[in-house]
């Protein structure tokens, strides 16, 4: 009775609304999950490319670098009505707006990657006779993954927030219950709707980070204590 009670009294923490409106939650998190899932992704593909055309012609990468900040800087509200009359009313509206804000971070953190390998790395590959794609898949991306996870866990975790943004067009996960909590002043909806988004974040990001260490072995600091007492006997 009191659990109905908080809906009656529109308190912010309700745990009846958890209940009764369970698959509406879900459905709005699975969009959610799902806009963020093929933004990123997308990002990710789009901006490889890019930053490796920006490393291989200098020329190219004021431009690129300069156009990725620019979309960033573009107001999310404006960017999605511009994109509405090319793609309709649909999630494509949503995923192409983030994917143009994802990329003035991936791109720099691709290229910064790239620029912290060191130039004796690639020294040392070409002369057992690496060529350019085996060099940049082989030697050079392994190096960069610090760089490259830092910027895409910032780039998901933007995401995660600004896919509330598509609830204007309906496409917008967890922030459609946002926008209509607000609107009719639900309390339990606008908080349990926005602590999801949180969750989602921190989720996210620990998710990658729990993937940089695994693609990143020897960066813990067990394996370099164990590498430098290695490197300290052989001297010995």
């Amino acid at each position: 009775m009191a659990d109905q009670n908080c809906l009656i009294a529109n308190d912010w923490i309700c745990g009846e609304y958890v209940r009764t409106r369970g698959p509406e939650l879900t459905d709005a998190t699975l969009q959610h999950v799902g806009i963020t899932l093929a933004s990123v992704v997308i990002g990710l593909l789009v901006a490889f490319p890019l930053a490796l055309l920006a490393r291989r012609w200098r020329g190219v990468a004021g431009p690129v670098l300069g156009a990725t900040t620019i979309l960033y800087t573009v107001p999310s509200l404006a960017m999605f009505s511009l994109l509405v009359p090319v793609f309709g009313l649909s999630a494509a509206v949503v995923v192409t707006g983030l994917v143009l804000y994802s990329l003035t971070i991936l791109v720099r953190n691709i290229l910064a990657g790239l620029a912290s390998v060191p130039q004796e790395a690639r020294e040392a590959a070409r002369g057992m006779g690496y060529g350019p794609l085996r060099l940049l898949f082989a030697v050079e991306l392994p190096l960069a993954v610090p760089a490259l996870m830092a910027g895409l866990r910032i780039a998901t975790v933007s995401t995660v927030s600004l896919t509330t943004v598509g609830a204007i067009i309906g496409y917008g996960g967890l922030g459609n219950l946002i926008y209509e909590g607000m609107h009719s002043y639900f309390k339990a909806q606008v908080l349990t709707a926005s602590v999801l988004c949180v969750v989602l974040a921190v989720v996210a990001d620990v998710l990658l980070l729990l993937v940089q260490r695994m693609l990143t072995p020897w960066a813990r600091p067990k394996r370099r204590a164990k590498a430098r007492g290695f490197a300290e006997k052989a001297v010995a």
